[in-house]
């Protein structure tokens, strides 16, 4: 990467483009492109083809996409899949087009099957069938690696594919209906705090472990990769270490500091019990996380605390 490069960050008002933004400018480079959804269509094919001519980036963060928690995925199936198709088909064959130096594409770590042996490896994707909740987000994102990973073999592309574990950080979304685990339990401790009460329930047993990285390590991981690999490689990365929910739950209860009871209700299902994914090919690059989870949600729950005095927290 030259400082100088044109590199365009797709989704940079979501947590990964916000990171992808702060890191790359501590590291000098300052040649941004962003643009907003009311600026630019990414499901719309003129739009993009249209942006790309005229601006010619070097470098592409494919980091825009729908998401959200459990819930919208489920209910919401049909936007999921295909506003993520149509975002990443028509970015990765414009970054084509116009000869994009490389491409970093952001997947996640729903599109390995339901079932695999722990810690999950990069290469047991398709052995077996998906989470049923999540399945038509985590079939696009399947398509935007195999895009990639077609377009280097056919086209000779410099085009690398992310598969992060559970993410969290500064700027994340706190919608309870729409929110990932550790926003949903960061504010709903908040508000029992607030509200003075003695006990919080968390659905399940407290049992299942998740792996959970700071945006801004993925952010840093991701340059690091444009900087040290080339296309057709494709790596998962996070910590490399699991832990359970009712770990999580107690340090986020101290970092917001509610002196209650947690209770686990036990009706409610618990999903996949282990889910870590095997970091070793990055490591073995040189990158490792660099954020602890305790700080993390130290630094996570600061943002949150200034967002909610400005109502921002959705």
């Amino acid at each position: 990467m030259k400082k100088s490069d044109k590199i365009y960050i797709a989704g940079h008002q979501g947590l990964v483009g916000k990171a992808l933004i702060d890191a790359l400018g501590k590291k000098g480079f300052l040649n941004l492109i962003t643009r907003t959804r009311e600026e630019l269509d990414l499901t719309n094919q003129q739009q993009v083809e249209r942006f790309f001519h005229d601006n010619k980036p070097d470098i592409v963060y494919l980091a825009a996409g729908k998401v959200g928690g459990v819930y919208a995925n489920d209910t919401y199936r049909a936007e999921f899949i295909y506003e993520n198709i149509m975002i990443q088909a028509n970015i990765i064959h414009q970054s084509y087009l116009q000869e994009v130096k490389k491409l970093i594409f952001f997947a996640c770590s729903s599109i390995f099957p339901k079932v695999t042996p722990q810690p999950v490896k990069e290469d047991y994707l398709l052995m077996g069938p998906l989470e049923s909740t999540n399945e038509p987000f985590a079939i696009a994102k399947i398509a935007g690696h195999k895009m990639c990973e077609s377009y280097n073999r056919q086209y000779g592309t410099d085009f690398i594919s992310i598969i992060p574990t559970n993410l969290y950080g500064v700027g994340q979304k706190y919608e309870l209906m729409n929110c990932l685990v550790i926003p949903a339990l960061i504010r709903r401790f908040h508000e029992v705090k607030q509200a003075n009460k003695r006990t919080i329930t968390i659905w399940g047993t407290g049992r299942p472990s998740r792996d959970f990285l700071f945006a801004g390590d993925l952010a840093d991981a991701a340059i690091f990769l444009t900087e040290r690999s080339n296309g057709n490689n494709t790596y998962n990365v996070g910590t490399g270490r699991d832990y359970q929910i009712s770990e999580l739950a107690n340090i986020i209860c101290n970092v917001v500091g509610f002196r209650g009871k947690i209770i686990y209700d036990h009706t409610k299902p618990d999903g996949v019990l282990v889910k870590l994914q095997d970091v070793d090919k990055i490591e073995q690059l040189g990158w490792k996380c660099k954020v602890e989870l305790k700080e993390g949600i130290r630094i996570a729950y600061k943002d949150f605390l200034e967002r909610f005095s400005l109502n921002q927290i959705i």
